[in-house]
């Protein structure tokens, strides 16, 4: 065995081996990516779901743009308010508004509320259905089909078909915005919490029409909208809807609505009363 080639192969890989450390120190260096330690702090803080809730790709894509000032604070759903502290004392700014927002479905047609015109056996998928003809076994064409593609959509388990129509747990929902994404209809809207004054319909039919297809379809009567004192409820085409800024939760217009399809604690405080004012309407 030659003991000098020996020696001499190890000495050509040690110095090839220091070479390319020398060469990787140095391109590493040259094209290193700047990391801001603030994004780096904010994706900590962020939950980790990657819903894309908050119309960024993943937490990563959010915290990137919150470090950099495009994004809000407040802007991931599920986090809500205790994220949003936090990171408010990441970037040193205010929190601001962060009230928390629940998705409610626009449509109270159950089964012994909305009427049908045949039997639906097909795929139970609301996106496909739409291009069934009739889209669904359901006369309204406005109201939720009952399929189930906004619960597929949910990663909370805080929609369900329930009755024949899509309804949401409140407690559980992180108004991720998935499932308004999911709803060919465009039923589901994100609301405020707090609000109790909600729509339960999204139908532009006119009166007559409405109550051929649904007992609790709104007939574009207008008693909620002059009613109201405070100018948060109006027309919206054939439907009413509330702007949630302006209510005061006082209940007169679920209270004036003949139809039933306005929510609130007061309608459900006082049902002697409702009943008496729609036999008198």
């Amino acid at each position: 065995m030659n003991i000098t080639a020996i020696l001499t192969a190890a000495g050509i890989v040690a110095t090839v081996g220091i070479l390319i450390g020398i060469l990787l120190g140095i391109a590493s260096e040259k094209f290193k990516v700047e990391v801001d330690e603030k994004e780096i702090l904010v994706r900590e803080a962020l939950p980790g779901n990657n819903c894309g809730g908050c119309g960024y790709p993943g937490c990563d894509g959010l915290a990137k743009a919150i470090a950099r000032g495009e994004a809000a604070v407040s802007q991931c759903p599920v986090g809500g308010t205790p994220v949003a502290e936090i990171i408010a004392k990441i970037m040193g700014v205010s929190v601001g508004d962060t009230q928390k927002k629940v998705a409610f479905v626009m449509c109270n047609g159950k089964c012994d509320k909305a009427v049908t015109n045949y039997k639906y056996s097909g795929i139970m998928d609301c996106n496909k259905a739409m291009v069934v003809p009739g889209q669904g076994g359901k006369a309204c064409t406005y109201g939720c089909m009952g399929f189930g593609s906004c619960v597929k959509a949910c990663e909370f388990d805080s929609i369900h078909i329930v009755d024949g129509i899509a309804l949401v747990d409140k407690e559980k929902c992180v108004a991720c915005g998935k499932c308004v994404e999911a709803c060919p209809k465009k039923l589901i809207e994100l609301v405020p919490y707090k609000n109790r004054t909600l729509v339960q319909c999204n139908s532009q039919d006119k009166g007559k029409e409405v109550k051929s297809k649904c007992s609790v379809g709104c007939i574009a009567c207008t008693m909620c909208t002059k009613v109201c004192e405070f100018d948060a409820i109006h027309m919206n085409g054939n439907v009413a809807k509330v702007e949630y800024a302006k209510c005061t939760e006082c209940g007169k217009c679920a209270l004036k609505c003949p139809v039933k399809i306005i929510l609130s604690d007061k309608l459900e405080a006082v049902p002697e009363k409702v009943e008496k004012m729609s036999v008198a309407n």
